[in-house]
């Protein structure tokens, strides 16, 4: 269901003060510090994103490396290789961050990766700011669409969609409403830094999206959502971004609105003061708080 995948980038472009996208290619046959991840037989016509929130781990070189440090990946053994990635020197394996799949295309192969850029982000914001044509990495990523790393699962009898995400989230809230069936009824938040954040969305959906803007003082994501009205009675939530914001969100959809905790998706993609690596050490108690 996933596999290793070496890229390599093909162009960047600015989306906006806090955005940046990063287009990648196949980078089979490279050999060196990844430990020749091309020998696993994967290229990007293999990989096969599901689209909407679709997630992949990214592989990063630490400054100074012209490539990620892999461990060689033999006989397709993504878990050995996730073990002895594991294994290897903090300082030295390649930096492992999440991230969504903006776009898969084909003829040629490509892939593009949004990343929220911030003034004190980790490595991988380092990265994307720096990025340019040639570099290289690494994606563990899905080989068919159907697949664990796609969260959003639009219910039949869902007769509205309620969507809130922050920068981090932007690209997964976008791709999900270019996915929405024509006709469908969204109300839509997007949390940004910045008026120039704003982006020029594609939909079918018959959607009202609101920009919460924090340079022009926006309300809380909580504040905002509990201020409208819902129309639908077999709603469906997607929430995702900064985890305090998606924890007080989901308390009020679930609690104060009684809408069935099932049909609530919810991800916390970072949390304020703990970089990602301490995120995933840290137990998740939305669930109990909610």
């Amino acid at each position: 269901m996933f596999g290793f995948f070496p890229l390599r980038v093909v162009r960047t472009r600015r989306l906006g003060p806090s955005m940046v996208r990063v287009t990648f290619t196949g980078a089979t046959g490279t050999t060196g510090t990844t430990g020749a991840p091309g020998a696993t037989g994967e290229e990007l016509k293999d990989f096969a994103s599901g689209g909407r929130d679709q997630s992949l781990s990214l592989f990063l070189p630490h400054p100074g490396q012209p490539e990620p440090v892999m461990p060689p990946l033999e006989d397709g053994d993504l878990y050995g290789a996730l073990g002895a990635w594991r294994a290897m020197p903090d300082d030295v394996r390649a930096v492992m961050r999440s991230y969504t799949v903006r776009e898969q295309r084909q003829d040629p192969d490509e892939v593009d990766i949004d990343f929220a850029l911030h003034e004190d982000g980790g490595p991988a914001c380092r990265w994307a700011a720096q990025a340019s044509e040639g570099d290289r990495v690494v994606v563990l990523g899905p080989t068919v669409a159907d697949n664990t790393g796609v969260r959003f699962r639009l219910p039949e009898d869902a007769d509205e969609v309620l969507i809130w995400a922050d920068e981090t989230a932007l690209p997964a809230a976008s791709s999900i409403l270019e996915s929405l069936p024509a006709g469908t009824r969204a109300r839509v938040w997007l949390e940004v830094p910045y008026a120039a954040d704003r982006l020029e969305l594609r939909t079918e959906a018959d959607a009202t999206v609101t920009w919460l803007v924090r340079e022009e003082g926006a309300p809380a994501a909580v504040d905002a959502v509990r201020a409208a009205g819902l129309s639908g009675t077999a709603p469906y939530a997607w929430i995702a971004g900064e985890a305090g914001s998606v924890k007080a969100l989901r308390r009020h959809l679930v609690g104060e609105r009684g809408i069935d905790r099932r049909r609530v998706t919810f991800v916390g993609y970072w949390r304020k003061g703990l970089s990602e690596d301490a995120l995933r050490e840290t137990p998740d108690t939305s669930e109990q708080d909610a």
